[in-house]
């Protein structure tokens, strides 16, 4: 993948976690893009309430990565990982 694509791609997910973002703070939790692979798999970083909530693992797949995949459907999943 060319750094032009990775990076229209980067602009296009961020958007979207915008969208959620309202979401996430409204219960006081938080996203961070952390980066894209070559595979087209989103690493995010779930903070805030999001990062110690036991439904946080829906809140990504059923929230997140199907508001990604539905504005980008070349994405291939969304995963969190813990810093």
């Amino acid at each position: 993948m060319e750094n032009i694509n990775k990076e229209d791609y980067r602009e296009r997910i961020l958007n979207v976690l915008e969208m959620v973002r309202p979401y996430l703070n409204a219960d006081g939790g938080d996203i961070e893009f952390v980066g894209l692979l070559d595979d087209l798999t989103v690493q995010v970083v779930l903070t805030g309430a999001c990062h110690s909530c036991s439904m946080s693992i829906q809140t990504l797949k059923f929230g997140v990565e199907q508001a990604i995949k539905s504005a980008i459907p070349e994405i291939k999943e969304v995963v969190a990982i813990n810093y």
